[in-house]
């Protein structure tokens, strides 16, 4: 095994999936970075491998001054603090299946040798599909559900995929560190699945003088409607409740500060402007069955209680 990849435990599971996010540029909404953390803190999981930083990161690049350099926090001349990267594997499971969450820093060189520990890794662990994190921000309504593209390693998993209300991509550009994994996981022949949710951003004006805009910087909403589709996915049944309520309180968030920028900015057009998103937006809800059936006993039994 490489020196830079430590495993500390195989979990003895008999299905294994991976959910995989980076403190990266496309991480939107901290879709990428927070909700893998927030994972990890809700589950109590346990560290069990990790990557090594050894000649992955750049300490500065001329012209950045502190963009790349790690951080210290310092009192009275010592060090409290110091920020190292970070790439770690986490579990939590039982025996008949487990979830790896992996919590990592996009590296910024030797990307061939970091994808190649990365897919050796979901090899020692047994991993049955990884499912990758990212977030880009746009312009479309707070209050509806998230447009989640994704792209994925092997040609056959499309029609599965087609069951959870994504969107193929057909983006052209720089790659992130997900997309590149998917490209080196299909001679491997591993399953991965890279999903990126739109996170709601406006601009409201224009000019460079008195710049408004909102953008959210924990998306919940975004965080529950990727957890939605990884729960049909893997079978996995994790508890949304608290994602759930977090999203619904974003959103109630998002309609006070809305309300608060029309009120004392009236000459931007803060209302047209969010009518005329919605108008345009395409919604596309992922609803499979099993909750379209439970939503149908929810009401059916409502409709008993308001009759006895």
């Amino acid at each position: 095994m490489n020196d830079l990849l430590i495993l500390h435990e195989k979990p003895k599971t008999e299905t294994l999936y991976m959910l995989a996010g980076w403190r990266q540029w496309a991480d939107a909404g901290s879709i990428s970075s927070g909700l893998p953390r927030y994972l990890i803190q809700e589950a109590r999981a346990r560290k069990v491998g990790e990557i090594k930083p050894d000649g992955f990161y750049l300490f500065q690049i001329p012209g950045t001054h502190h963009l790349l350099r790690p951080t210290i926090q310092l009192q009275d001349g010592y060090r409290q603090s110091f920020s190292s990267r970070r790439n770690e594997f986490f579990y939590t499971g039982n025996a008949q299946s487990g979830l790896l969450i992996f919590l990592g820093d996009e590296p910024h060189m030797n990307v061939e040798q970091y994808a190649a520990l990365f897919l050796q890794a979901v090899q020692e662990f047994g991993v049955k599909r990884v499912i990758s994190l990212g977030g880009v921000y746009g312009a479309m309504p707070y209050d509806k559900e998230r447009q989640i593209s994704c792209l994925y390693s092997l040609p056959e998993m499309k029609m599965e995929l087609e069951a959870y209300a994504l969107r193929f991509s057909d983006y052209e550009g720089g790659a992130t560190i997900g997309t590149y994994l998917v490209d080196q996981a299909e001679p491997l022949h591993i399953e991965m699945v890279d999903l990126y949710a739109f996170v709601p951003a406006y601009d409201f004006a224009q000019s460079p003088i008195q710049p408004q805009g909102i953008s959210v910087e924990n998306d919940f909403k975004a965080w529950y409607d990727v957890m939605r589709r990884f729960n049909h996915m893997t079978g996995l049944g994790i508890d949304l409740s608290d994602l759930q309520q977090r999203s619904d309180e974003l959103i109630e968030a998002l309609d006070e500060k809305i309300a608060e920028v029309e009120a004392e900015m009236p000459q931007l057009s803060v209302r047209e402007y969010m009518e005329n998103l919605d108008t345009e937006f395409v919604e596309q809800p992922f609803m499979p069955l099993a909750d379209v059936w439970d939503e149908g006993l929810d009401d059916l039994f409502d409709n008993l209680d308001e009759q006895t």
